[in-house]
């Protein structure tokens, strides 16, 4: 059983997934960092400074007005955090976007480390032997 693990361990596949996921983690810390700190600043600035996070509705227990989500969580109220879902669906498309640009960009530097290969020129052929024959054919039945 340990040299079949061994033998699973050494294959290239593994190895391969195992390093993208560990590029994937870094990954995500730079493209969340990307999003909070850099894009959400701007959608912010466009929308007024709104920050979906702290919207929800009270289902049920008491909420002092203009409370934070925490605060109201802290309270023991039962509330419909739509914000922070708001908030989760909007990362979510603009983490898929640059994932998008990403894979897009991946794919038009590989294209472009790919040479076409080289087609050669056609090059006219003679008749071929079926012609000949054809040929040879019509001209005895012409000199009959």
């Amino acid at each position: 059983m340990l040299q079949e693990f061994k033998d699973f361990i050494a294959k290239g596949n593994v190895m391969d997934m195992a390093v993208g996921i560990i590029i994937g983690a870094a990954f995500t810390a730079i493209v969340k960092s990307l999003v909070s700190d850099l894009i959400n600043p701007i959608i912010g600035l466009f929308t007024g400074g709104v920050d979906f996070t702290n919207k929800y509705a009270v289902l049920a227990g008491e909420v002092a007005q203009g409370a934070s989500l925490e605060a109201a969580r802290e309270a023991g109220a039962s509330v419909f955090a739509y914000g922070s879902f708001i908030m989760a669906v909007i990362n979510f498309l603009i983490i898929a976007y640059v994932v998008f640009l990403l894979v897009k960009s991946v794919n038009k530097a590989k294209a472009a480390a790919e040479k076409p290969e080289e087609v050669a020129p056609e090059v006219p052929t003679g008749p071929s032997e079926l012609d000949v024959l054809l040929e040879i054919r019509d001209s005895l039945a012409k000199a009959k």
